[in-house]
């Protein structure tokens, strides 16, 4: 049952059995005891992402050696580390089982995938590259279709409305995107949203301070940088617009106003996160001159004695810390906002791999597939 849920889940057509996964989410609960990897790390996983408390070091611990390592013989549990490697995505911060368990599933499984079947192997490649919880839901389920029609156990009730919801979404987005630009020239969301407009104040504020800088030759703190990046990012703003487009429409301008002004961690991490990425590559990727300057930058004056390596792995502990707060944020039983802004609040952070994942002749695959999958 919890591996038909999973299936649901992987492939965005849960929406369609709410009723019938809450009523066996029970037995999530005795599966977090057993003593098979898979079961116990497939159930933990259904339980964080549906708001539940439970304790990762506690139920992975009878799975290490007396040292507090993961058992060896673990590895050659492909399912069971694909699903543990899973699971240390969605670390809160401060689960030091979690950090094992993504430096042991990921070691082991990039060292077996060139033994494995093809269609097997293809998937364990998908999962190292594009983490199930770090990648939109959308992108994934295209691959996980293809890897459950590769089985010799298939359930082709489950297959065909997946493939049914992918073409649904498909004259879904392909209507949005229409509506959503006449509806932009018609009315004018400045028009429509009052407070969405005068958020532009603060946007500007936030470029005006990066100018002052660029313009005295002050050269700001990386944490200043990153601090202001946060408004300069323009996530406040598009959450701003979400947070009504989203049916918050008992939300009054107030409300909105305290969003902005005192910005919420489940805003503040996407929005890091997006300027961490676009900063760590920009003058390369993007053909910038550097000028404007960037985090790397900053943090490389203040440490004079790194290399560009060195600021770059700093930057990806401090992304990876960020997605353990925004997990934090969205995987608490009382949240604090609804769980559809939540959710597009993590589906904003998703994206940001995607937007900025070039490869070696500077293109974008990922966001190149993906757009194909949905467009054409």
């Amino acid at each position: 049952m919890m591996v038909t849920i999973d299936n649901l889940k992987r492939l965005c057509i849960d929406h369609y059995f709410q009723e019938e996964i809450e009523e066996a989410m029970g037995a999530c609960m005795y599966l977090l005891h057993s003593h098979d990897l898979h079961d116990a790390t497939l159930a933990l996983r259904l339980l964080r992402e549906d708001g539940h408390d439970v304790s990762a070091d506690e139920i992975l611990r009878k799975f290490t050696d007396c040292s507090g390592e993961f058992i060896v013989a673990l590895s050659d549990d492909i399912r069971g580390l694909l699903n543990l490697h899973d699971t240390s995505h969605l670390n809160m911060g401060g689960e030091a089982s979690l950090y094992k368990a993504k430096e042991f599933s990921s070691k082991h499984l990039a060292s077996v995938v060139r033994h494995l079947e093809p269609s097997l192997a293809r998937y364990v490649r998908q999962s190292l590259d594009h983490p199930y919880h770090l990648n939109l839901m959308q992108y994934k389920a295209r691959h996980h279709l293809r890897y459950l029609q590769s089985l010799p156990n298939r359930n082709t009730a489950m297959e065909e409305l997946a493939i049914a919801e992918f073409h649904l979404n498909k004259l879904l987005h392909q209507e949005e995107m229409q509506e959503t630009k006449r509806w932009w020239m018609d009315l004018g969301l400045a028009q429509t949203i009052p407070m969405a407009r005068d958020q532009w104040v603060t946007l500007f504020h936030g470029f005006m301070v990066e100018a002052k800088w660029l313009a005295t030759d002050h050269v700001p703190s990386a944490e200043d940088y990153l601090r202001n990046g946060v408004i300069t990012s323009g996530a406040p703003l598009a959450f701003a617009h979400a947070f009504f487009l989203l049916g918050h429409d008992g939300a009054t301008c107030n409300d909105v106003a305290k969003l902005i002004e005192h910005i919420p961690p489940v805003i503040s991490s996407p929005a890091k996160i997006l300027r961490l990425w676009d900063d760590m590559g920009s003058t390369k990727d993007e053909a910038q001159e550097g000028l404007d300057g960037s985090y790397k930058d900053f943090y490389l004056m203040e440490n004079p004695s790194y290399a560009c390596s060195d600021a770059k792995e700093h930057m990806h502990r401090l992304i990876e810390r960020e997605w353990e707060e925004l997990n934090r944020e969205c995987f608490r039983r009382k949240r604090t906002f609804s769980s559809i802004f939540m959710q597009a609040c993590l589906n904003a952070a998703r994206m940001v791999s995607v937007m900025y994942g070039y490869n070696k002749e500077q293109r974008l695959p990922v966001l190149e597939d993906y757009m194909k999958m949905l467009l054409l």
